[in-house]
């Protein structure tokens, strides 16, 4: 008797599936079987195969940082310049 397959739907940037369509093109598979194999390793081990960090930008500090640049910005009118590094 076989296994009984299910259907799973979730949401994703287009762009992102659409460079996650040609990776997997690239290395001969489907994202469907890229999906399975992530799944499979992921119930076999109970771990994300991959290391998962928290991007230091986005951390607390740094948010807080940028959003007291933002205010300071705003409180003095000052606009953001673009540079030309050629100069």
């Amino acid at each position: 008797m076989g296994h009984q397959t299910v259907n799973i739907n979730f949401r994703m940037d287009a762009e992102l599936k659409s460079n996650l369509e040609k990776a997997c093109q690239e290395l001969g598979l489907t994202p469907t079987a890229a999906f399975t194999i992530f799944a499979t390793k992921v119930a076999r081990e109970r771990r994300i195969p991959f290391e998962v960090a928290v991007d230091p930008f986005y951390s607390e500090r740094n948010m807080a940082r940028l959003r007291k640049s933002i205010a300071q910005m705003e409180s003095t009118g000052g606009t953001i310049h673009e540079v030309d590094v050629s100069d």
